[in-house]
């Protein structure tokens, strides 16, 4: 029950972020609910997919395990490793520096990095969907931004290096709360855990 859940999440909360990326698709919705109701119901899909997800992931974790494979404890080391480039890369995208204009979609990078980082070290079947999934809407729509011809956000001013080093170091912060704050507590697994 938990992984249908999960999966109704993931198309709910992913089907909506690709949407923006189908522009005229898009721009009709906005035209015919305006663009305040278009945004009213995107946050709202999207909140809904990701309690969903959560929900789902949490009883599947607790009831319905099922392993594909088993990830030898090596790859979980390389997970905890690449996740600070992940969480950096994320913070990146909103206080934007030279990392932003090196990469120009930082958030996109470091979402496809969290996702390759968790399916080298969860190898079972609700963490491959949930981890695939997001690896491969990244994927897709960093593919789609260079068919678009607008930028697909509001513009946010670019510094320089002091930005980069900024973001540099909330990411660090933000890594170490999500590793030892909330990755135990609300995920349940702690980072180097079993």
């Amino acid at each position: 029950m938990g992984l249908l859940v999960m999966i109704l999440g993931l198309v709910l909360f992913l089907g909506v972020h690709v949407l923006s990326s189908l522009r005229e698709m898009r721009a009709g919705l906005i035209k015919a609910m305006g663009e305040g109701g278009y945004k009213i119901a995107y946050s709202l899909a999207s909140a809904a997919g990701l309690v969903l997800i959560i929900w789902g992931f949490a009883h599947y974790r607790a009831s319905g395990w099922i392993d594909v494979w088993t990830p030898p404890t090596a790859l979980k080391h390389i997970t905890v490793a690449l996740m600070l480039p992940a969480v950096i890369l994320v913070v990146a995208s909103y206080i934007r520096g030279r990392i932003y204009t090196t990469l120009k979609h930082p958030m996109l990078a470091g979402v496809k990095l969290w996702a390759f980082a968790h399916l080298l070290a969860n190898g079972d079947l609700g963490s491959i969907i949930l981890f695939g999934s997001f690896l491969g809407w990244a994927v897709y729509d960093r593919i789609s931004l260079k068919r678009r011809t607008d930028a697909g956000a509001p513009p946010i001013p670019v510094g320089g290096p002091t930005n980069d080093l900024i973001a540099i170091a909330v990411g660090v912060i933000v890594y170490l709360a999500l590793a030892f704050a909330f990755h135990p507590v609300v995920i349940g697994v702690p980072v180097m855990g079993a």
